[in-house]
């Protein structure tokens, strides 16, 4: 049964493709780099001892997805391509709304073409805004507080519209929370193309020396410690989820939307102090002030996913913390030798 990872070379494809591949499924990668490296594809080989189809490209070119199809007996598509800073999405809001929206359109325009009406979406829990109380439900209203956000949420409503339209298609929609760690060899993790937007490998290049400190925005929140409180997962157990999702998926028709997070909250100084005693290794910080649009506390109510696709997260804080040190470490510039 082969499976299409749109995104495949990037944090979480990678890794879901590992998880896959132990599963028994053919998996068949596309990737345009431009948040990733063709060296993914060497380490995935290195660990998993198998060279998996690769065809470099954008989805949003259908003559390029028609060949995909072509060429491999495709049964269900997990979409991970997509821009994701969301910095950059306030900047430049069009590009996003470009690359993301109509990408995904694109993809389900020649999936439908080629009678493929499985997918698998890469969601993300900002699509629950600033004004839902944790822990967060999968029933709970939508919103967003930027342009990714929002991207998030039209891509959901578009899929959900599609089954709508024609209940033979399933779809399932997987809001993760924070992904951290990496693969446990140290060959694959989270390299983001500059300056990190996200707290953890900025807290491991800090920790490698390409970055001086650590910026912490807030520490006057309504938190034990007075900064933001996140739920963090291991990208491992995030990967074992979208292959717990896919068979499920691949068993029904209709929309399905699962958390995937471990209902922890962990604050950013927690992250902190968790990293230092695990790796022995300074992190120096700095206080600096809020940031627009970011909320006190955020974590997954993932019971759902328990219930129906007995998932739950294996891996606790000293895993994510080890495992993302090891990786960087090992690769301080990231894939870059």
């Amino acid at each position: 049964m082969a499976i299409l990872l749109t995104g495949g070379a990037g944090f979480i494809g990678s890794h879901t493709s590992i998880e896959l591949n132990k599963a028994g499924y053919e998996v068949v990668l596309v990737d345009d780099f431009s948040n990733s490296s063709p060296e993914v594809l060497n380490r995935l080989e290195s660990i998993t001892g198998q060279k998996f189809p690769f065809y470099e490209g954008s989805i949003l070119d259908k003559d390029f997805l028609r060949g995909v199809f072509e060429k491999h007996q495709i049964d269900a598509v997990i979409h991970f391509a997509a821009f994701k800073a969301v910095g950059e999405s306030v900047s430049e809001p069009l590009k996003y709304y470009h690359n993301n929206i109509t990408g995904t359109i694109s993809l389900l325009e020649v999936m439908k073409e080629k009678g493929v009406k499985n997918i698998v979406f890469s969601s993300s829990a900002t699509v629950y805004g600033m004004n839902n109380v944790s822990p967060l439900t999968e029933d709970l209203p939508t919103s967003a507080t930027n342009p990714y956000g929002y991207t998030k949420v039209m891509m959901e409503q578009i899929l959900m519209d599609v089954v709508a339209s024609d209940p033979e298609w399933s779809v399932t929609l997987l809001r993760y929370f924070n992904p951290i760690g990496a693969h446990e060899s140290g060959l694959i993790g989270e390299a983001p193309n500059g300056i990190p937007n996200n707290l953890m490998p900025y807290i491991t290049q800090v920790a490698v020396g390409k970055l001086a400190e650590l910026s912490v925005f807030g520490d006057d929140y309504d938190t034990p410690d007075g900064t933001g409180v996140r739920d963090y997962i291991h990208v491992v157990d995030l990967a074992n989820g979208h292959s717990l999702a896919l068979k499920h998926n691949l068993e029904q028709v209709g929309t399905q939307i699962f958390n995937l997070g471990t209902g922890n909250g962990y604050s950013v100084l927690d992250l902190v102090k968790a990293f230092e005693a695990e790796n022995q290794v300074a992190v120096p910080y700095v206080i600096k002030e809020r940031r627009p649009g970011d909320i006190a506390t955020c974590y997954a109510d993932a019971s759902k996913a328990k219930e129906i696709l007995g998932w739950t997260a294996q891996k606790d804080l000293h895993d994510m913390m080890r495992d993302s040190w090891k990786w960087q470490s090992q690769n301080p510039n990231g894939y870059d030798a």
